[in-house]
């Protein structure tokens, strides 16, 4: 057994067994409430810069397969569990947790009490940690700890996102969903802030042509597409801290190419963009929302959603003009915004993560939400 340290800026040590990569790692750290999808979680780029920890005690049975990423690679920077399974049964599995990280060069720990950690993060909130499995002196993790950069402040997106544009092609609609009302050719351009998979399968499944460009990419880029919609998808790092996406944003709202307003569609990251392009600000949650049984209220039906959220950042609600913006979705745990529209322009946004299935498949209607749009924009 490699004894591994997972050190907090604030003095506080937990020391387990190592997994994974026997290396070291900064960044803040988090906790995760999914009792199941950690193979989506690791993969998710919007925990690059983030150390993650995961509620339920036991992660790893299921192995890890082909099907289940949500971008080309692991993002977490570390990941810390209490007990990871020393079985891995499934029949789609190809490989084990432990065996998927070493080969990505991600550290993890086992063997701590995350229930203590979740506890701790929640009354002190989330902090910058350090955690190594090579060296377990508790006083030299604490400095590193304290020496890491954090969040606030750091443009993330920049190392997630991709270099040049592609389209998605990696799933083919499912049997039976075609049909003369579907729009076969409905072109989105997905904005990738460090897209998830599930999304562009979500398009994908939808009819639409889902083609990516770079976080970096300019109105009159997107508009080269010829779009019928934009998607600013999510994303890791500070929503502040990327001025060029949130110009980009403006742009596409006050004044789109040829004049013509675009359907916007903004997912966590895209969504705290279109927040400051609208004129709004942003702000840094305690100990953030990772989870996948969030309640989410929708303001126009009452009705309440369970949904998948990653964010440690939010939209300022007081912020937002309220004479072009109208709330549309409102977290019940902490009365944070989680959806917000455009009163006069096809622009909406949520906070959650509508393809994600954490059980149910409650927020799946918004992509029906923006073909709709799209429809109705270019009929």
């Amino acid at each position: 057994m490699t004894t591994a340290v997972l050190a907090l800026e604030d003095g506080k040590v937990y020391r387990g067994e190592a997994f994974g990569a026997l290396g070291e790692c900064e960044g803040e750290v988090v906790f995760n409430t999914s009792m199941t999808g950690y193979q989506e979680i690791v993969t998710d780029a919007s925990y690059k810069g983030q150390i993650v920890a995961m509620t339920y005690p036991l992660i790893g049975n299921c192995g890890v397969n082909d099907d289940d990423v949500e971008s080309r690679r692991p993002w977490v920077e570390g990941f810390a569990v209490r007990e990871l399974s020393r079985i891995t049964s499934n029949w789609r599995s190809r490989k084990g947790l432990n065996e998927y990280l070493k080969e990505w060069n991600v550290p993890g720990i086992q063997g701590i009490d995350t229930r203590d950690l979740t506890k701790h993060i929640r009354t002190a909130g989330a902090m910058r940690a350090f955690l190594s499995c090579v060296d377990a002196d508790p006083k030299r993790a604490v400095a590193r700890a304290r020496a890491s950069p954090g969040l606030v402040g750091r443009d993330l997106i920049r190392e997630v996102t991709c270099e040049k544009p592609w389209e998605w092609d990696g799933h083919q609609p499912p049997v039976g969903t075609a049909g003369q009302d579907r729009p076969r050719h409905t072109t989105v351009v997905v904005v990738d802030y460090g897209v998830k998979y599930g999304i562009l399968r979500h398009l994908r499944e939808a009819g639409c042509r889902a083609c990516v460009v770079p976080a970096g990419a300019t109105a009159r880029d997107i508009a080269a597409e010829k779009p019928d919609g934009v998607l600013l998808s999510n994303g890791p790092g500070d929503p502040s801290a990327v001025p060029y996406a949130v110009e980009t944003a403006r742009q596409l709202i006050e004044d789109p190419p040829g004049g013509r307003p675009l359907p916007i569609f903004g997912i966590c990251m895209g969504h705290q963009i279109l927040g400051q392009a609208l004129g709004g600000k942003t702000f840094k949650l305690k100990f953030g929302h990772h989870g996948a049984n969030h309640p989410v209220m929708d303001m126009r039906t009452t009705k309440v959603a369970i949904t998948v959220q990653n964010h440690g950042f939010c939209v300022d609600i007081d912020s937002l003009p309220p004479g072009d913006v109208e709330i549309t979705h409102m977290n019940l745990n902490d009365n944070t915004l989680e959806g917000m529209r455009h009163k006069r322009l096809p622009v909406f946004s949520v906070q959650f993560h509508p393809e994600a299935s954490p059980g149910p498949h409650d927020a799946h209607y918004l992509f029906g939400r923006f073909l709709e749009l799209m429809r109705e924009t270019h009929a």
